[in-house]
């Protein structure tokens, strides 16, 4: 009989022992359910595009957290210091530009849009109407700088010089049949001002963000199907040390899905493209 009280107490102790060690186990597991937090810099509001995909991350527990910048320049400086966690605002040419200007360790995570750039006008309704030495606002950085001259050439304004590239400069211009002269402003201050010039040219998103509907409200916009409109494309930045975390990849994954393609057809209606 003693024995058998024994083997009883036994076979208690090492049941409870199992027991807690399972009751261990399982809060380890809770822990790798932890919310993941990717802070996203965007430029201006966030739109339905970005809250789609912060909804469905949020099924994965993951929480993505906007955060609004009014420049081009803070963004990616924010995202080398790790203030944020990503990026999404800029093409793929000012990026590399940018990188390049600032010796900066961040990446190109991955494509979202092309957005064709406009010109815009509160005084014309085409550019035929344009006269000797009108005023034409365009961006001041490099890139969108030259972006907006190249859009000019291709509306028939100006000629610019071929070994300048994709970052031609007002000083590049070799034809200039109107004599236009040229302003530079900062891009996300065009709209304000577009009332002080004849035409300007308008990148798509702060023209979404002033209320322009591009396809219908340019007097010219860039032809998407444009092979030289690549290095136009749009994306998502992060940096070398975060680019293969589970969750950052999670974020590009869910944005380049079929769903959310038909989200930017839906609400851009053509003004930009999905490009994955």
């Amino acid at each position: 009989m003693k024995i058998l009280k024994i083997l009883k107490v036994v076979i208690f102790l090492v049941l409870s022992t199992v027991g807690f060690l399972g009751c261990g186990n399982s809060s380890d597991d809770s822990s790798t359910t932890e919310k993941k937090v990717v802070k996203l810099g965007i430029n201006g509001d966030e739109n339905v595009i970005w809250e789609n995909v912060r909804d469905q991350l949020a099924k994965e527990n993951i929480e993505l957290k906007f955060i609004n910048f009014a420049d081009y320049i803070r963004p990616n400086l924010a995202l080398q210091d790790k203030e944020i966690d990503i990026n999404a605002f800029q093409t793929e040419i000012y990026f590399d530009n940018f990188k390049k200007e600032h010796k900066l360790s961040i990446v190109n995570l991955g494509y979202t849009v092309l957005a064709p750039m406009g010109i815009y006008s509160k005084k014309l309704t085409d550019l035929s109407q344009l006269k000797d030495g009108a005023v034409v606002a365009i961006p001041n950085d490099s890139s969108n700088g030259g972006r907006a001259l190249l859009l000019l050439q291709d509306a028939g304004l100006i000629s610019v010089n071929k070994d300048a590239g994709a970052f031609p400069r007002v000083k590049d211009i070799i034809e200039n049949p109107k004599n236009i002269k040229i302003v530079e402003l900062v891009a996300t201050q065009i709209p304000r001002s577009i009332e002080d010039v004849d035409v300007a040219a308008i990148n798509n998103g702060v023209a979404v963000q002033a209320g322009y509907s591009p396809l219908v409200d340019s007097i010219f916009i860039e032809d998407f199907k444009n092979e030289r409109l690549k290095p136009y494309f749009n994306i998502i930045a992060s940096r070398d040390d975060n680019q293969n975390k589970p969750e950052i990849k999670r974020v590009l994954e869910v944005y380049q899905t079929a769903e959310n393609k038909k989200i930017i057809d839906d609400y851009y209606k053509g003004s930009s493209i999905a490009v994955f």
